[in-house]
């Protein structure tokens, strides 16, 4: 799997991108996995609900194909796209969204971070004197059986703009990040992060 790694990218730009590859891509193309941050921006998701946008004042928002309701990415959060061809891989986006749940819960272990995923609200997240918060936000794509957007983890960033919006639909949900918990800084997290996402996609399918 190639990666193409990294830096502070455009979220328009970026999304282009993403489903020209996706679009140009043969049986061949190897699969990717794109480490970014973005500009501050809220991105609306396809099946996104007006409401859920409760104030967002100067921060801009975008409107993308992929899953999922509204979230916010701003410098600070990894933001990874995975991009890959299930038909070859041998199994379907519910197996693709659950092996990302798990490199995110490994990655957290490292740190002591106790994380869950929740089949019923996808995304990651971990109890905080028994208030549930999301750290990481799950949003992806299939087009011609391959996968595209991919993963959000709080790592060290402004949270203060999640207050603006429900996240991911949810009224009231809290979120934390990797530094509020006691993690390593940002480039560490993105080396685990990677690690843990090359040996969970490279499993063989069920």
């Amino acid at each position: 799997m190639i990666r193409v790694l990294e830096g502070l990218s455009d979220y328009e730009a970026t999304l282009a991108q993403m489903r020209a590859f996706t679009e140009s891509r043969t049986d061949d193309t190897p699969d990717e996995l794109w480490f970014l941050q973005h500009p501050r921006v809220f991105t609306q998701g396809q099946a996104g609900k007006a409401e859920h946008l409760l104030m967002p004042g100067d921060i801009p928002v975008i409107a993308s194909n992929r899953g999922g309701q509204v979230t916010y990415h701003a410098p600070g959060q990894i933001v990874v796209y995975v991009l890959m061809n299930l038909h070859r891989a041998g199994y379907g986006i519910r197996t693709l969204v659950g092996r990302i749940e798990n490199a995110l819960i490994a990655t957290l272990a490292r740190y002591g971070i106790s994380a869950y995923a929740d089949p019923d609200a996808r995304g990651v997240y971990v109890d905080i004197d028994g208030v549930r918060h999301k750290i990481a936000s799950l949003g992806l794509r299939v087009s011609r059986g391959c996968s595209y957007h991919g993963l959000a983890l709080n790592t060290d960033m402004d949270l203060e703009p999640f207050g603006r919006i429900n996240p991911c639909g949810y009224q009231g949900l809290q979120v934390t990040q990797v530094r509020d918990l006691g993690g390593p800084a940002l480039p560490q997290v993105r080396a685990d992060l990677e690690c843990e996402l090359l040996n969970e996609l490279a499993k063989p399918a069920d």
